[in-house]
């Protein structure tokens, strides 16, 4: 048997093309060839479960060997094998049925997943680091002949009778100058780990070394010697293809241990596992998150059929999800996938939603269950919860009655629990309840100590998150307001209708005013004298809590560069009620005013950690003056 051809008429310039374009991801030629490999082992398994191939099946496998002399590598399996005319149909056909399309699409392409996936091409991948590939073939079916087809990379094959005398396939890849990189045992193994450490059929690549008891020697003692055993490369059966039933805490922590070797445990995880609308396994772990965002993405593998594709899943999993590590598998998404099919199609839309779904649900269920063990992992969860609410609104809706706000005390409540808490002591003339916060609780302690005075409590917001999530809430929840504790004096910041009186005449008013301008004498401190409670402090300096949202999104890209080109501004609050006040106010000396009034202020931005450089150094040698 002997037989020559031509692949196609359109075809003469596609083999440059596959190795021009897909040059980038050379790489995958392996995952392709043993994937190809591992699907023609599963069709022997199942024909002989149908009982239509009666033959012994044998130890089911694929091997992958390379040989740095001969410059080869050989994919082998005892699959389905091929005849010759199946060659000629799967092989010359299939994979160039639209050579022309392909030349007009893919000519200014640089993905090789999406130029593999929609031709059919991923035998063809070979040739992107072999210069000439063989395949030698004997098919299951009785009677069958062995068959060896061979191509240089033109467009010119030769199929001749084979030399194989089991049933499977084994494909030699002789590679070009370019490619012998891939002749070098930890280049191939890395591959293998990479893309099919978890397929479902042994993958054996070369032997390696064991200890295999030998007898005692002369003292009795055990003796051991050296053996070679196949190496598989590969765990068969991953968490994800078991049910949760048949496994403890144990198996998941040490399969995320495999996946992140060196990571802290994971709080808890969620098994997905679903075969209607769509189908889709998997294990997503929560991780202990740190607050560096970038640091944690990327952690989610996704599979096909067991077979690693990427683990960039930002189309598949829901965007505030991506800090989750583990493992998704879907069928339903073909192996060379590509960015574009994952952005339009419709299954991919749906696993996004389930997964929403089933992490809403899971983290409702840990919260109603154990209710202390849930504020514990706060800190962590937070930033899920807070990015899900954020971002996508069914979410919200969900976890609006889950997610927890926790004060300076470190106590944890709902958002009900948390309106029910300070709507008594907390709303304003205008029927609106204000919320306050601090970003940063040992910065502006003074502030919380004054609201506290008052009986008001104080959130905690410092998360890199909080800034949106304040005012995420503020426009979902009906008549309230956050305000950061520091934004004003408290009177002001919960504004009702018993102000403190106001013990200054308008001219000692006027006075102070003009004693505290004169000695700041910056044109970003804005003095006003203000009435209130005689155990304040005398002097408060704020910023507008809506001027500092503003030049924060400033400085985050958020589309306000007007705000961020304005200097900072202040409110210097003077407290008119104050005795240090009344101090100055007797004081006729106008240096000694002067002194007194730059003090205070001084004091009053150094407790907002804002007195520094030579300001700083100034404050220390007029305070040691003054002792």
């Amino acid at each position: 048997m002997q037989e020559k051809g031509t692949i196609s008429i359109h075809t003469e310039n596609i083999f440059p093309i596959i190795k021009k374009f897909l040059y980038s991801d050379h790489e995958i030629f392996l995952r392709e060839l043993v994937s190809n490999a591992t699907d023609a082992v599963q069709k022997i398994k199942r024909l002989a479960a149908l009982g239509q191939y009666n033959g012994a099946l044998g130890e089911l496998k694929v091997k992958v060997a390379f040989d740095a002399d001969k410059k080869t590598i050989t994919i082998s399996d005892n699959g389905i094998g091929m005849t010759a005319e199946e060659i000629k149909k799967y092989i010359n056909q299939i994979a160039f049925s639209g050579a022309t399309e392909f030349m007009e699409k893919f000519k200014e392409s640089k993905d090789a997943n999406e130029i593999i996936g929609k031709f059919g091409l991923g035998f063809y991948s070979a040739f992107m680091v072999a210069d000439q590939v063989e395949i030698q073939t004997l098919s299951y079916q009785e009677g069958a002949e062995p068959a060896r087809w061979i191509c240089d990379g033109s467009t010119e094959f030769e199929i001749t009778e084979g030399n194989r005398t089991e049933r499977g396939t084994e494909i030699i890849l002789h590679v070009n100058q370019e490619s012998e990189e891939f002749l070098d045992k930890f280049r191939l193994e890395s591959i293998l780990n990479k893309y099919c450490k978890f397929l479902p059929i042994p993958i054996q690549f070369g032997t390696k070394t064991e200890q295999e008891p030998d007898g005692e020697d002369a003292d009795g003692k055990p003796k051991y010697k050296s053996v070679e055993v196949e190496n598989i490369i590969n765990d068969t059966n991953p968490i994800w293809t078991k049910a949760p039933t048949e496994l403890k805490d144990e198996d998941y922590l040490n399969f995320y241990k495999e996946l992140y070797p060196f990571s802290e445990d994971p709080l808890f995880w969620i098994h997905l596992n679903v075969d209607y609308p769509f189908n889709l396994t998997g294990v997503l772990y929560f991780p202990k998150v740190k607050n560096d965002f970038e640091l944690q993405r990327n952690k989610i593998k996704l599979f096909s059929r067991q077979v690693f594709i990427t683990d960039e899943v930002k189309d598949i999993v829901p965007e505030f999800l991506m800090l989750l590590h583990g493992v998704i598998d879907s069928p339903d998404i073909p192996l060379n996938v590509s960015r574009s099919f994952l952005q339009a199609d419709s299954n991919v839309k749906k696993i996004n939603t389930y997964i929403t779904k089933k992490v809403a649900d899971k983290l409702s269920e840990l919260f109603k269950k154990d209710r202390k063990s849930y504020e514990e992992k706060w800190s962590d969860i937070g930033l899920f919860v807070k990015y899900g609410m954020l971002s996508d609104d069914k979410f919200y809706e969900k976890a609006k009655d889950f997610v927890l706000l926790q004060n300076t005390k470190k106590e944890y409540y709902t958002l009900e629990e948390y309106k029910e808490k300070t709507q008594g002591n907390q709303t304003d003339k205008d029927g609106k309840i204000v919320y306050l916060y601090t970003n940063d609780a040992a910065r502006q302690d003074a502030f919380i100590q004054s609201a506290n005075k008052k009986g008001y409590d104080v959130l905690l917001m410092d998360s890199p998150i909080d800034k949106h999530f304040i005012g995420h809430l503020e426009q979902k929840l009906d008549k309230i307001a956050l305000k950061r504790v520091d934004a004003d004096v408290i009177d002001k910041l919960i504004n009702k209708e018993d102000a403190v009186a106001h013990v200054l005449t308008e001219e000692e008013t006027n006075k102070v005013k003009d004693i505290f301008n004169k000695a700041i004498n910056k044109a970003t401190m804005h003095v006003e004298v203000e009435s209130l409670s005689p155990d304040d402090l005398p002097v408060t300096v704020t910023m507008d809590e809506y001027m500092r949202r503003m030049k924060d999104m400033a400085k985050m890209g958020g589309g306000m560069s007007f705000y961020g080109s304005l200097p900072d501004s202040y409110k210097v609050a003077v407290n008119g009620n104050h005795k240090l006040i009344a101090r100055i106010l007797k004081t006729e000396d106008e240096a000694v005013q002067a002194q007194l009034a730059k003090q205070s202020f001084d004091l009053a931005l150094l407790s907002q950690g804002l007195l520094t450089g030579a300001d700083l150094t100034e404050f220390v040698n007029r305070s040691v003056s003054l002792i």
